[in-house]
């Protein structure tokens, strides 16, 4: 993806493009900063999600710095469904489960420098994810996101409790009310998604963004390596 400049709501301009190798350390480096008790990709998985799928792998940069990256695969959801983990649909890390016979386009991960936060940078992202999933006439965008703030409410109700609470306004959690934000449906919890995700207790919510220009007439297309997008 030829990147595009956009300036956030702080004033800071930034591109959106594909990962390169050039950027393995500094997303490495970025994921250990945001999740810092959950595991970070290593750079032969990162090695891995380019041979297999150049063209759902993000990166945000402002100049020399990367301040956000995304990694996406297509799957064949009927393989995984509501009680699947992050380990299963994503092979470990590794992406080998990326199918290009799937509808769906899977979002594994997403992080941003939490030092720039709301400043448009997540919403660049979902964008490309939703521009990406057009361009291969994909039926969806399925996602498993984490509920940081549960941990503060576990005592008090189940994590489904929780989830609805938050998508009904009664609780904030900055993830869910995001993604919400971001034209997604939610579609319940998964319990043992990411077990090292103590702010989460595991659990993470499903959520789903419908294409409204798939064609199930038509197979799922191979996007250039290169695009750029408003």
């Amino acid at each position: 993806m030829s990147g595009v400049i956009k300036t956030g709501s702080t004033g800071l301009s930034f591109r959106l493009r594909n990962l390169t190798e050039a950027d393995f350390d500094q997303v490495i480096d970025l994921q250990k900063r945001v999740y810092p008790d959950i595991p970070a990709f290593r750079g032969d998985h990162l090695q891995q999600h380019m041979r297999h799928f150049p063209q759902g792998q993000f990166v945000v940069d402002e100049g020399d710095r990367i301040i956000g990256t995304a990694s996406s695969l297509v799957v064949l959801w009927d393989d995984y469904g509501l009680n699947h983990t992050w380990k299963s649909v994503t092979g470990e890390g590794t992406f080998s489960t990326h199918n290009m016979q799937g509808r769906t386009l899977y979002g594994a991960e997403v992080c941003v420098d939490p030092s720039i936060r709301k400043s448009g940078i997540g919403h660049l992202i979902y964008q490309a994810r939703r521009r990406l999933c057009r361009e291969m006439n994909l039926k969806r965008i399925i996602a498993a996101g984490r509920l940081p703030g549960y941990h503060n409410y576990a005592n008090q109700m189940s994590a489904e409790l929780y989830a609805q609470k938050v998508v009904w306004g009664d609780i904030y959690d900055p993830v869910l009310r995001f993604q919400i934000g971001e034209g997604f449906q939610y579609c319940g919890v998964i319990d043992g998604y990411l077990p090292t995700d103590a702010d989460s207790l595991g659990n993470a919510a499903l959520i789903v963004w419908l294409n409204p220009r798939y064609n199930p007439n038509k197979p799922t297309l191979t996007p250039p390596d290169i695009r750029s997008f408003r």
